[in-house]
């Protein structure tokens, strides 16, 4: 089963937050108060995350919401 396009781009953009930060997944799973398991699901695309949990993944990385769906260019 082929995984949606948004689903894959928002998962790498979160990933790419949380490495920039030098986090693993438990670390951002303490900081957002989401499960190791549910951030990991997110990040391979597994998961249809909410609005409300965006928000909440947002402001854990003290990013607007938009900035979730901007992909930015790796150096």
């Amino acid at each position: 089963m082929k995984k949606d396009i948004v689903l894959v781009e928002f998962g790498e953009r979160v990933r790419q937050l949380r490495n920039e930060k030098g986090w693993s997944q438990e670390e951002l799973s303490f900081k957002s108060g989401f499960h190791r398991t549910y951030i990991g699901m997110v990040e391979r695309a597994e998961r249809n995350i909410s609005l409300k949990n965006i928000a909440r993944i947002a402001k854990t990385f003290n990013v607007q919401i938009q900035d979730l769906f901007i992909k930015k260019n790796r150096i």
